[in-house]
Protein backbone atom coordinates (compact mmCIF):
# COMPACT_ATOMS: atom_id res chain seq x y z
CA UNK A 1 0.00 0.00 0.00
CA UNK A 2 1.12 3.54 -0.85
CA UNK A 3 4.28 2.30 -2.56
CA UNK A 4 6.23 5.26 -3.95
CA UNK A 5 9.15 3.32 -5.36
CA UNK A 6 10.53 5.09 -8.42
CA UNK A 7 8.70 8.35 -7.71
CA UNK A 8 10.35 11.71 -7.10
CA UNK A 9 8.72 13.92 -4.45
CA UNK A 10 9.44 17.66 -4.26
CA UNK A 11 8.52 18.72 -0.73
CA UNK A 12 8.30 22.40 0.14
CA UNK A 13 8.85 23.08 3.82
CA UNK A 14 10.70 19.80 4.40
CA UNK A 15 12.35 20.93 7.62
CA UNK A 16 10.90 21.38 11.09
CA UNK A 17 10.80 24.40 13.39
CA UNK A 18 12.57 23.34 16.58
CA UNK A 19 13.13 19.80 17.79
CA UNK A 20 10.64 17.09 16.97
CA UNK A 21 8.44 16.36 13.98
CA UNK A 22 6.85 19.06 11.87
CA UNK A 23 4.46 18.24 9.05
CA UNK A 24 7.03 18.64 6.27
CA UNK A 25 9.77 16.66 8.00
CA UNK A 26 7.39 13.80 8.81
CA UNK A 27 6.04 13.80 5.24
CA UNK A 28 9.53 13.70 3.76
CA UNK A 29 10.63 10.82 5.98
CA UNK A 30 7.40 8.88 5.48
CA UNK A 31 7.55 9.17 1.70
CA UNK A 32 11.22 8.15 1.75
CA UNK A 33 10.28 5.09 3.80
CA UNK A 34 7.74 4.27 1.08
CA UNK A 35 10.47 4.28 -1.55
CA UNK A 36 10.32 7.83 -2.94
CA UNK A 37 13.32 9.92 -3.88
CA UNK A 38 12.94 13.12 -1.85
CA UNK A 39 13.96 16.60 -2.95
CA UNK A 40 13.31 18.71 0.13
CA UNK A 41 13.43 22.50 0.22
CA UNK A 42 13.15 24.88 3.14
CA UNK A 43 14.18 28.44 3.94
CA UNK A 44 15.95 27.24 7.10
CA UNK A 45 19.20 25.35 6.43
CA UNK A 46 19.37 24.03 10.00
CA UNK A 47 15.90 22.53 9.64
CA UNK A 48 16.96 20.83 6.42
CA UNK A 49 20.11 19.51 8.09
CA UNK A 50 17.98 17.96 10.81
CA UNK A 51 15.78 16.20 8.25
CA UNK A 52 18.89 15.00 6.43
CA UNK A 53 20.28 13.59 9.67
CA UNK A 54 17.11 11.54 10.18
CA UNK A 55 17.34 10.24 6.62
CA UNK A 56 20.95 9.17 7.16
CA UNK A 57 20.15 7.51 10.48
CA UNK A 58 17.40 5.45 8.86
CA UNK A 59 19.51 4.60 5.83
CA UNK A 60 17.24 6.52 3.47
CA UNK A 61 19.79 7.49 0.87
CA UNK A 62 17.52 9.05 -1.76
CA UNK A 63 17.41 12.56 -0.28
CA UNK A 64 18.53 15.96 -1.52
CA UNK A 65 18.07 19.11 0.55
CA UNK A 66 18.24 22.64 -0.80
CA UNK A 67 17.80 25.98 0.96
CA UNK A 68 15.10 27.91 -0.85
CA UNK A 69 12.99 31.01 -0.24
CA UNK A 70 9.65 29.62 -1.30
CA UNK A 71 8.15 33.10 -1.62
CA UNK A 72 10.69 33.91 -4.35
CA UNK A 73 9.81 32.74 -7.86
CA UNK A 74 13.44 32.64 -9.01
CA UNK A 75 14.44 30.47 -6.03
CA UNK A 76 11.60 28.03 -6.61
CA UNK A 77 12.31 27.79 -10.33
CA UNK A 78 15.99 27.11 -9.63
CA UNK A 79 15.12 24.36 -7.15
CA UNK A 80 12.66 22.73 -9.56
CA UNK A 81 15.21 22.86 -12.38
CA UNK A 82 17.86 21.32 -10.12
CA UNK A 83 15.51 18.53 -9.08
CA UNK A 84 14.72 17.69 -12.70
CA UNK A 85 18.42 17.77 -13.63
CA UNK A 86 19.24 15.37 -10.82
CA UNK A 87 16.28 13.00 -11.07
CA UNK A 88 14.68 13.55 -14.46
CA UNK A 89 11.16 14.14 -13.21
CA UNK A 90 8.83 15.28 -10.41
CA UNK A 91 5.94 12.94 -9.63
CA UNK A 92 4.75 14.48 -6.36
CA UNK A 93 4.65 18.09 -5.16
CA UNK A 94 3.81 18.84 -1.53
CA UNK A 95 3.19 22.50 -0.74
CA UNK A 96 3.64 22.58 3.02
CA UNK A 97 4.56 26.12 4.01
CA UNK A 98 2.73 28.41 6.40
CA UNK A 99 2.36 30.15 9.71
CA UNK A 100 -0.18 32.34 11.45
CA UNK A 101 0.01 35.93 12.63
CA UNK A 102 -2.74 37.28 14.92
CA UNK A 103 -4.85 40.29 14.13
CA UNK A 104 -8.19 41.50 12.82
CA UNK A 105 -8.37 43.80 9.77
CA UNK A 106 -8.05 46.96 11.90
CA UNK A 107 -5.31 45.77 14.24
CA UNK A 108 -3.22 44.05 11.57
CA UNK A 109 -0.70 46.06 9.59
CA UNK A 110 -0.76 45.97 5.82
CA UNK A 111 2.78 44.58 5.90
CA UNK A 112 1.67 41.63 8.04
CA UNK A 113 -1.29 40.98 5.75
CA UNK A 114 0.97 40.91 2.70
CA UNK A 115 3.52 38.70 4.43
CA UNK A 116 0.81 36.21 5.40
CA UNK A 117 -0.48 36.04 1.84
CA UNK A 118 3.06 35.44 0.58
CA UNK A 119 3.88 32.76 3.16
CA UNK A 120 0.63 30.82 3.12
CA UNK A 121 -0.76 31.26 -0.40
CA UNK A 122 1.91 32.55 -2.76
CA UNK A 123 4.18 29.63 -1.85
CA UNK A 124 1.54 27.14 -3.06
CA UNK A 125 1.07 29.20 -6.22
CA UNK A 126 4.80 29.28 -6.97
CA UNK A 127 5.24 25.58 -6.29
CA UNK A 128 2.46 24.77 -8.74
CA UNK A 129 3.57 27.41 -11.25
CA UNK A 130 6.99 25.84 -11.67
CA UNK A 131 6.19 22.14 -11.17
CA UNK A 132 3.02 21.87 -13.27
CA UNK A 133 4.86 22.29 -16.61
CA UNK A 134 7.15 19.41 -15.59
CA UNK A 135 4.19 17.18 -14.79
CA UNK A 136 2.36 18.18 -17.97
CA UNK A 137 5.39 17.22 -20.08
CA UNK A 138 5.61 13.90 -18.27
CA UNK A 139 1.96 13.18 -19.04
CA UNK A 140 2.42 14.02 -22.70
CA UNK A 141 5.47 11.76 -22.92
CA UNK A 142 4.37 8.75 -20.87
CA UNK A 143 0.80 9.18 -19.65
CA UNK A 144 2.04 9.68 -16.08
CA UNK A 145 1.62 13.26 -14.89
CA UNK A 146 1.75 13.70 -11.16
CA UNK A 147 0.01 14.49 -7.89
CA UNK A 148 0.03 17.73 -5.93
CA UNK A 149 -0.97 18.01 -2.28
CA UNK A 150 -1.37 21.43 -0.68
CA UNK A 151 -1.65 21.93 3.07
CA UNK A 152 -4.30 24.29 4.43
CA UNK A 153 -5.77 24.55 7.96
CA UNK A 154 -9.11 24.43 9.75
CA UNK A 155 -8.16 27.96 10.74
CA UNK A 156 -10.00 28.97 7.56
CA UNK A 157 -13.11 26.94 8.43
CA UNK A 158 -13.77 27.24 12.15
CA UNK A 159 -13.93 30.46 14.17
CA UNK A 160 -14.72 30.06 17.90
CA UNK A 161 -16.29 33.09 19.60
CA UNK A 162 -13.72 34.91 21.74
CA UNK A 163 -10.92 32.89 20.17
CA UNK A 164 -7.80 34.35 18.61
CA UNK A 165 -8.47 36.26 15.38
CA UNK A 166 -6.03 35.62 12.55
CA UNK A 167 -7.80 37.23 9.61
CA UNK A 168 -4.96 37.01 7.09
CA UNK A 169 -4.14 33.41 8.01
CA UNK A 170 -7.79 32.42 7.62
CA UNK A 171 -8.08 34.19 4.27
CA UNK A 172 -4.83 32.80 2.90
CA UNK A 173 -5.53 29.21 3.98
CA UNK A 174 -9.03 29.42 2.51
CA UNK A 175 -7.31 30.60 -0.64
CA UNK A 176 -5.17 27.47 -0.65
CA UNK A 177 -8.31 25.32 -0.80
CA UNK A 178 -9.91 27.36 -3.59
CA UNK A 179 -6.62 27.55 -5.47
CA UNK A 180 -6.24 23.78 -5.25
CA UNK A 181 -9.73 23.06 -6.53
CA UNK A 182 -9.37 25.50 -9.42
CA UNK A 183 -5.95 24.15 -10.37
CA UNK A 184 -7.21 20.57 -10.17
CA UNK A 185 -9.92 21.22 -12.73
CA UNK A 186 -7.55 23.18 -14.95
CA UNK A 187 -5.20 20.17 -15.08
CA UNK A 188 -7.61 17.25 -14.79
CA UNK A 189 -7.18 16.47 -18.52
CA UNK A 190 -3.41 16.87 -18.26
CA UNK A 191 -2.73 13.99 -15.91
CA UNK A 192 -2.29 15.98 -12.70
CA UNK A 193 -4.32 15.49 -9.54
CA UNK A 194 -4.49 18.34 -6.98
CA UNK A 195 -5.87 17.90 -3.46
CA UNK A 196 -5.61 19.62 -0.10
CA UNK A 197 -5.01 18.31 3.41
CA UNK A 198 -6.66 20.44 6.09
CA UNK A 199 -5.08 19.84 9.52
CA UNK A 200 -6.81 20.75 12.73
CA UNK A 201 -5.32 21.37 16.16
CA UNK A 202 -1.98 19.61 15.99
CA UNK A 203 0.92 19.11 18.38
CA UNK A 204 4.03 19.96 16.40
CA UNK A 205 7.14 21.91 17.48
CA UNK A 206 5.32 25.12 16.50
CA UNK A 207 3.31 24.87 19.74
CA UNK A 208 6.34 25.29 21.97
CA UNK A 209 8.35 27.33 19.49
CA UNK A 210 5.80 29.97 18.52
CA UNK A 211 2.27 29.58 19.90
CA UNK A 212 3.10 29.78 23.61
CA UNK A 213 4.38 33.32 23.07
CA UNK A 214 1.72 34.33 20.52
CA UNK A 215 -1.18 33.16 22.69
CA UNK A 216 0.23 34.52 25.93
CA UNK A 217 0.06 31.12 27.65
CA UNK A 218 1.61 30.74 31.10
CA UNK A 219 3.63 27.76 29.94
CA UNK A 220 3.74 25.16 27.19
CA UNK A 221 2.14 22.38 29.24
CA UNK A 222 -0.95 24.42 30.10
CA UNK A 223 -1.41 25.38 26.46
CA UNK A 224 -0.95 21.79 25.33
CA UNK A 225 -3.54 20.57 27.86
CA UNK A 226 -6.01 23.22 26.69
CA UNK A 227 -5.49 22.28 23.06
CA UNK A 228 -5.95 18.57 23.81
CA UNK A 229 -9.22 19.33 25.63
CA UNK A 230 -10.58 21.31 22.67
CA UNK A 231 -10.62 18.25 20.38
CA UNK A 232 -13.60 15.83 20.48
CA UNK A 233 -11.22 12.86 20.39
CA UNK A 234 -9.61 14.22 23.55
CA UNK A 235 -6.18 14.84 22.08
CA UNK A 236 -4.43 16.74 19.35
CA UNK A 237 -3.11 15.06 16.26
CA UNK A 238 0.53 15.20 15.30
CA UNK A 239 2.71 15.57 12.22
CA UNK A 240 2.36 11.87 11.36
CA UNK A 241 -1.42 12.24 11.05
CA UNK A 242 -0.86 14.98 8.49
CA UNK A 243 1.92 13.04 6.75
CA UNK A 244 -0.24 9.93 6.38
CA UNK A 245 -3.04 11.98 4.84
CA UNK A 246 -0.60 13.60 2.41
CA UNK A 247 0.88 10.21 1.54
CA UNK A 248 -2.54 8.76 0.72
CA UNK A 249 -3.55 11.65 -1.54
CA UNK A 250 -0.18 11.53 -3.33
CA UNK A 251 -0.28 7.76 -3.83
CA UNK A 252 -1.74 5.73 -6.67
CA UNK A 253 -4.41 4.47 -4.27
CA UNK A 254 -5.95 7.95 -4.56
CA UNK A 255 -5.86 7.91 -8.37
CA UNK A 256 -9.59 8.78 -8.67
CA UNK A 257 -9.45 11.64 -6.16
CA UNK A 258 -8.86 15.23 -7.22
CA UNK A 259 -10.14 18.73 -6.39
CA UNK A 260 -11.08 17.79 -2.86
CA UNK A 261 -10.05 18.31 0.77
CA UNK A 262 -9.17 15.79 3.48
CA UNK A 263 -9.82 17.27 6.93
CA UNK A 264 -7.59 15.82 9.66
CA UNK A 265 -8.93 17.35 12.87
CA UNK A 266 -10.26 14.70 15.29
CA UNK A 267 -13.83 15.87 14.64
CA UNK A 268 -13.22 19.46 15.76
CA UNK A 269 -14.92 21.35 12.94
CA UNK A 270 -17.93 18.99 12.94
CA UNK A 271 -18.43 19.49 16.68
CA UNK A 272 -18.58 23.27 16.56
CA UNK A 273 -22.03 24.82 16.09
CA UNK A 274 -22.73 26.01 12.58
CA UNK A 275 -20.02 23.93 10.94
Amino acid sequence: MHDLTGKVAFIAGAGSVGEGWGNGKATAVLMARQGATIYGVDVNPDALADSAAVMRKEGLAHWTGRTCDLTCSEDVQAAVDDCVRRHGRIDILVNNVGGSAPGDPVAMSEETWNAQMDLNLKTAFLGCKHVLPVMERQFAASGNGGAIVNVSSIGCMSFPVEGRVSAAYAASKAGVIAFGRSTAIAYVKKGVRVNTVVPGTMHTPLVEHRLVKQLGAADAQSLIAKRHASVPMGHMGDAWDVANAVLFLASDEARYITATQLVVDGGLTAARPGM
